[in-house]
């Protein structure tokens, strides 16, 4: 058995065991083939090769790892602060339980301690993003993988070398079809009206100010997302709740992508505005801005205690997988 560096020459075999896998629905991935190799890997900025890594046995690949660390940063993070993120393992059903993913996971936690990382991590926030098929759709998909699915045989691997759960999320998933506008979303919409609080399309020429939401929210993602919406020569529609010319909510962009996914990228409410309809308003205007836009279904995944789960269960959406996030320390 002998661990080395993953070369391109590989991929042929790296691309057999991981659609082997797929195939048989050990895990829930979508195949890999050239394409889908060079737009989900090599095009992203965070992705080199540096922490691919085969196991080699009489000249066979029979297994590899595949990791990455982040290389563009939100305010406040560094190469030094953020994790090395573990994407993904295979190893081959007949070569299972030899310790060859014990050690292609010691050779990728090596190569994060050498580059200095303190902790390792199976979650979203990896910068490579690995597509799903939601089970029980017909081939309806979600982009990202939340962390370790914990049906699937990488979980209790990841728990016996020293992984924990740092949370769980779940996924969640609606046909746009069986959606339903409530009565009780436009009697909220026209209740926040009187309270001299607007829900729906925002207008970017009004220059809203947002910095106070986002500061009470702690969330430097959403100030981007809304810095980059709101300044795009070309802006896409977003949705929001503004009251005296401050932004108090947001949700969007709205956008399909290819595979006729609405796309999600979450809600945020000022605290200061909290309780009193504004999400449900906003999320329900997004689901009809999908419709509009051709979307077929839509996909998020939230935390598993996160009380935002009621307004997307009430909007329609059912819980279809379990993930965890795991962490190691270096």
């Amino acid at each position: 058995m002998r661990i080395r560096k993953a070369l391109p020459a590989d991929r042929p075999a790296l691309f057999a065991l991981w659609n082997d896998s797929c195939l048989s629905g050990e895990v829930v991935y979508k195949p890999l083939n050239d394409e889908a190799f060079a737009r989900l890997f090599e095009r992203t900025p965070n992705y080199d090769g540096t922490y691919d890594f085969v196991c080699e046995e009489n000249g066979e690949i029979v297994g590899f790892i595949t990791g990455a660390e982040k290389k563009e940063f939100l305010p406040g993070e560094t190469r030094e602060n953020t994790p090395g993120y573990l994407t993904a393992i295979f190893v081959r059903p007949d070569m299972r339980r030899r310790g060859i993913g014990g050690a292609l996971l010691a050779a990728l936690e090596d190569a994060f301690r050498a580059a200095g990382k303190k902790s390792f991590v199976s979650s979203g926030n990896n910068p490579v993003n690995l597509p799903w098929f939601i089970p029980g759709t017909p081939g309806h998909d979600h982009n990202n993988a939340p962390g370790t699915d914990v049906d699937c045989a990488g979980y209790p691997f990841l728990l016996k070398y020293g992984y924990a759960d740092a949370h769980r999320e779940v996924s969640m998933y609606l046909n746009l079809k069986d959606y339903k506008y409530r009565p009780e979303v436009e009697a909220t919409r026209q209740r926040l009206l009187s309270e001299g609080i607007y829900t729906g399309r925002y207008d970017v020429s009004l220059q809203c100010e947002f910095d106070g939401m986002c500061d009470r929210v702690g969330s430097e993602y959403w100030r981007k997302v809304l810095q980059d919406e709101t300044t795009a020569a070309h802006p896409r529609v977003i949705l929001a709740g503004v009251y005296q010319n401050h932004i108090i909510g947001f949700t969007g962009p709205v956008d399909r992508e290819p595979s006729g996914r609405g796309w999600f990228t979450g809600i945020c409410v000022d605290p200061l505005y909290g309780q009193r309809g504004v999400a449900t308003v906003l999320f329900n205007d997004l689901m009809r801005e999908f419709i509009k836009e051709g979307a077929q279904f839509s996909t998020l995944f939230t935390g598993i205690d996160n009380h935002a789960q009621r307004l997307y269960r009430h909007t329609g959406f059912e819980v279809r997988r379990t993930f965890a996030i795991m962490k190691k320390e270096a």
